[in-house]
């Protein structure tokens, strides 16, 4: 997968074009999207991370881990535009701010998809291009989440699914309520469920693991 510099040559994906929800009270939806992601990368194909948020616990830092690990690869690129804090959570956090960011965060990833319909997803993409000159995979981390917590309408998401190019694999995760209202749409739904979990026994946020 890589040219004769060492860096992965670009390439277009033969059969990208599905849905994947990833939700469930369990760890590891993110963890698993961005593994994905980089897969993908790591194939030369075109990938873009869209946070609507993430942190919530005190002892989580606002730079996370999974960013300077996606920098590393080409293919790859990320943004965050939600609130650094979770919705609800007794955090000092606004409700008005959280549901405006995450209203943001739609809209940009209405963006995305405008973007990409306009692209050519069956030839390769520039590596190092910028998400809105197209891109082959489009995960929206977390935005299950703010569409269980009222921040965003669920008939949003259904919208963005039904209005994405064919040949773009678009991944969303969050939230601990099944997502019912992509039955139709969802061409992969994985539950993480929890069995046990570390922070019911009081720890805390780890570095390296959780952010």
């Amino acid at each position: 997968m890589t040219d004769d510099s060492g860096g992965v040559t670009p390439r277009a994906p033969p059969e990208f074009g599905l849905v994947q929800a990833w939700w469930g009270d369990g760890k590891g939806k993110t963890t698993a999207a961005i593994g994905m992601g980089a897969r993908t990368a790591g194939h030369g194909y075109r990938v873009h991370l869209l946070q609507f948020m993430k942190g919530g616990a005190e002892s989580v830092e606002d730079v996370r881990g999974e960013y300077a690990a996606i920098q590393q690869l080409d293919g790859f690129s990320y943004e965050h535009t939600g609130h650094y804090g979770w919705h609800g959570f007794a955090d000092g956090s606004d409700d008005d701010d959280h549901a405006a960011k995450a209203r943001g965060g739609l809209e940009r990833a209405r963006d995305l998809l405008d973007a990409a319909a306009a692209a050519t997803l069956t030839e390769p993409l520039a590596l190092d291009g910028d998400p809105t000159e197209g891109v082959h995979m489009l995960i929206l981390d977390e935005v299950l989440y703010a569409a269980n917590r009222g921040l965003i309408d669920p008939a949003d998401v259904v919208d963005l699914v039904e209005s994405k190019p064919a040949n773009v694999e678009l991944v969303c995760t969050g939230g601990h309520e099944r997502p019912a209202y992509l039955d139709d749409h969802a061409d992969l739904v994985s539950e993480v469920r929890k069995e046990r979990h570390p922070i019911d026994a009081g720890q805390r946020a780890r570095k390296g693991t959780e952010f």
